[in-house]
């Protein structure tokens, strides 16, 4: 009787498994991504969510097909503290090691999210031979150009956002609509004492002088700085009409208060601006941030028309996390997922050269646009339209609102003026 019972038993179980399908990937060892991020700064909690986003809809949808098995993706997050001051970049690689042999990882997707962090993993992957890519942080130009450089060593490093140079093509494009249409010149740049934007700070005041405009002057503060009252006198006292900002600390919507406050008569233009990013900038500053400026790397970050997934990425973002897609890492991140489980269903394995191989072929049209990369660099593919790359956003705060205004591709309003740079 029990052994009549016990097949009973038996036969039902396989017809629920036969009939979710979705459980029988859950049943499969997962593919673990680890993820090194550092969860206390916006673009390491950002990219968190929109990694476990994406994971979240593709287990729900059955998993991976890894050779006609299907798997489910599982998320290992380690905090590297990367982005806080003064912790030393051996953190971020003891994380990364740490997700590899202790969590067991098959992919890192995120970070390291610190340019100089992200530059030391590399040899760490290669060593463990780890596809990794980099979906949040990270704008050092000097990341693509080590792949390139050094191929077959650094072959397993992607990156699926925008970088230095490109933002910095980007903000120029914009001051020169600026310069054509009100006649600014004077430009003044502020940027944070790290790799990323240190670099990009000579980088602008190269193109600039290059281009014909005045720089104003150039200030460096370090990370944690809660004062820049200084830096905002001497843009005032030089008649400058754009401020350059390059700074992914939180204690930047300061400088954007001491500037509403003081009344300085220039445009904030963030090329790398974390606080302004984000949806909550408005009532931190009170709605002193009004009229700011921040560019926040890919379309999705902010609400576009982009590609018929932006809004739909927006939404499912805004509704599982209670917050509007944050700022750099938010699309990308998310997309990283997708682009990963494509290239491992078409390799049909988790080799990592094999799935290397496949991501260089990598050509979907995502949440920003097309995406592809590099196959020399691993770089994604920067466009001015979505239909051809992957597009960019620069945002506006107008009325407590993040309006796009760059690329006219998919914008949705134009840039306006404080009315004390107007007198």
């Amino acid at each position: 009787m029990k052994a009549r019972h016990l097949t009973v038993l038996l036969v039902l179980l396989v017809a629920v498994l036969f009939a979710f399908p979705g459980n029988r990937a859950m049943a499969e060892e997962p593919i673990v991504i680890g993820c090194p991020l550092s969860t206390a700064f916006l673009y390491g909690w950002d990219a968190e969510r929109g990694i476990k986003l994406a994971v979240e809809e593709i287990n729900a949808k059955g998993g991976v097909n890894v050779g006609g098995k299907k798997r489910p993706l599982k998320v290992e997050v380690i905090d590297t503290r990367d982005l806080e001051p003064g912790v030393p970049v051996s953190e971020a690689l003891l994380a990364v090691e740490k997700l590899i042999l202790d969590k067991k990882a098959d992919f890192i997707l995120g970070g390291p999210v610190r340019s100089e962090a992200a530059l030391a993993a590399m040899s760490l992957l290669s060593k463990y031979k780890k596809v990794s890519i980099v979906t949040t942080g990270v704008l050092t130009p000097k990341y693509h150009a080590m792949v390139a450089k050094q191929y077959d060593k650094f072959k397993y490093c992607f990156r699926i956002h925008g970088e230095a140079r490109q933002l910095v093509g980007e903000m120029f494009a914009n001051f020169s609509a600026l310069k054509k249409k009100h006649g600014f010149n004077n430009l003044f740049i502020i940027a944070q004492d790290v790799s990323h934007a240190r670099g990009a700070a000579k980088v602008m005041k190269k193109v600039a002088l290059k281009k014909g405009w005045n720089v104003t002057g150039v200030e460096i503060y370090p990370t944690g700085a809660s004062d820049f009252s200084m830096g905002l006198l001497k843009a005032k006292k030089t008649k400058t009409e754009i401020i350059n900002i390059w700074m992914d600390m939180p204690e930047s919507s300061i400088l954007l208060k001491q500037w509403y406050d003081m009344k300085i008569p220039a445009l904030p233009f963030g090329s790398t601006l974390a606080a302004a990013e984000q949806p909550g900038f408005w009532k931190a500053t009170e709605g002193k941030g009004e009229y700011t400026l921040c560019n926040v790397v890919n379309a999705g970050n902010a609400p576009s028309e982009a590609t018929p997934w932006t809004m739909k990425f927006y939404n499912a973002y805004a509704k599982k996390w209670n917050v509007e897609p944050e700022g750099l890492g938010s699309s990308s991140s998310y997309m990283a997922v997708y682009v990963l489980r494509d290239a491992i269903e078409r390799a049909g394995t988790l080799n990592s050269d094999k799935v290397v191989s496949e991501l260089e072929k990598t050509d979907v049209m995502g949440v920003y646009g097309r995406l592809r990369f590099d196959p020399k660099s691993h770089q994604v593919i920067p466009s001015m339209d979505p239909k051809e790359g992957a597009v960019g956003t620069v945002l506006q705060w107008q009325a407590g609102k993040r309006i796009v205004v760059f690329p006219k591709s998919i914008a949705t309003g134009e840039i306006k003026l404080p009315p004390w740079m107007k007198k």
